[in-house]
């Protein structure tokens, strides 16, 4: 198995890289299959989705717009529990069926937030689209309608997902198993 070291944090590779982009592409033609027809704005959540939401909408063949959301709650490896709009909602939503990109989703409370400000924003229909759910972490109620993977409860970097800026550029999804190598 594939181990990488970042910084004084060792990871192994857990979701490879075809397994992911296989998983990708059926995500969008559910998504093509469900949604034909309608008006949709994709809303990727930065930092994390920019990976996922480049693969997955190079595999959908439909007129669609996308935005991005730039949010943060993470300070290197721990959720602060504070969610930070950094780049906002500048899009018209009234009307539209707007699927949320995620790539991972822990408790959802960042999720939560999102959906509160795409409904006050008029959306018709709101759809979730995440590559990675912790169910174990998993607090809200809102449906996940296109899911990648569940994963552990476990911290990842890879494929978007990073640890303090570093390991985003990582093709597969890795797991950490030590900490504080020297």
């Amino acid at each position: 198995m594939n181990k990488v070291k970042i910084r004084n944090k060792i990871f192994e590779e857990f979701l490879d890289e075809e397994e992911i982009l296989e998983k990708v592409k059926g995500i969008a033609l559910q998504i093509e299959n469900e949604n034909r027809g309608k008006d949709i704005l994709f809303l990727s959540i930065l930092n994390g989705a920019y990976v996922f939401t480049a693969d997955l909408l190079r595999n959908i063949n439909m007129n669609i717009k996308v935005s991005f959301l730039k949010l943060s709650s993470y300070s290197g490896d721990k959720s602060t529990g504070e969610i930070r709009r950094l780049i906002g909602l500048n899009e018209d939503m009234r009307g539209r069926t707007v699927i949320i990109l995620e790539d991972i989703i822990d408790t959802g409370l960042t999720l939560e937030g999102v959906i509160e400000d795409v409904k006050a924003k008029g959306a018709r229909d709101i759809k979730v689209a995440a590559l990675l759910l912790k169910p174990e972490a998993y607090t809200s109620s809102h449906k996940i309608d296109y899911l990648g993977f569940e994963i552990p409860n476990d911290f990842v970097i890879g494929y978007g997902l990073d640890w303090d800026g570093f390991g985003r550029n990582l093709r597969s999804v890795y797991r950490i198993v030590e900490e504080n190598i020297k």
